[in-house]
């Protein structure tokens, strides 16, 4: 039996081109829909993924991008659930230059560990993050740190299509099935 993912996009959502987007179409995968992608307030936000989440108790698959970890992450600190698993790509820093003003509240990020499994995926050059900010949440999250190398913030402009590599990360958390993993 496949184990539902329940995708969650960051900072003003993802385009077409995007991977997760890829995904939803292609796998049927549920996406969280926040109310302002445009000026998100971590309240809201964290919110919005616990309502999300509600349906699914803990048998679901968190796979979230940029500001979506650390929406997951401070989900996770204050809820304490376990679900089947977290595949958190590009967490941006936000003590960054490069963060965008616009969003409300999410620094300093959460540094507890998150109960559920997670794997994080970083990029040597993403320009919200550099690596040693992806190693430092990875350690105090107790994530399984995914190096892919240089590929910008891990979305659509970084040329992955339907990042099949990422199906194959996401088959750790469900062997079983993740939609063609």
């Amino acid at each position: 039996m496949s184990i539902p993912v329940l995708l969650v996009p960051g900072y003003a959502d993802s385009d077409a081109s995007h991977w997760q987007s890829r995904w939803q179409a292609r796998y049927g995968d549920s996406r969280v829909c926040m109310t302002d992608w445009f000026h998100p307030v971590r309240e809201d936000w964290v919110a919005t993924l616990d309502r999300a989440l509600a349906p699914f108790g803990g048998d679901v698959i968190v796979v979230a991008h940029s500001l979506g970890c650390l929406t997951f992450a401070e989900w996770s600190a204050r809820s304490g659930r376990q679900l089947a698993g977290a595949l958190l790509v590009a967490p941006p820093d936000p003590g960054g230059a490069t963060f965008p003003e616009a969003i409300v509240g999410f620094d300093p990020p959460p540094v507890r560990p998150i109960a559920t499994p997670t794997v994080l995926v970083a990029s040597r050059d993403d320009p919200y993050a550099d690596f040693a900010f992806a190693q430092r949440m990875a350690a105090a999250w107790h994530a399984t740190l995914v190096d892919i190398g240089a590929r910008g913030h891990i979305n659509g402009g970084s040329g992955l299509d339907d990042w099949p590599e990422g199906r194959v990360l996401l088959a750790r958390f469900s062997p079983a099935g993740t939609g063609g993993a």
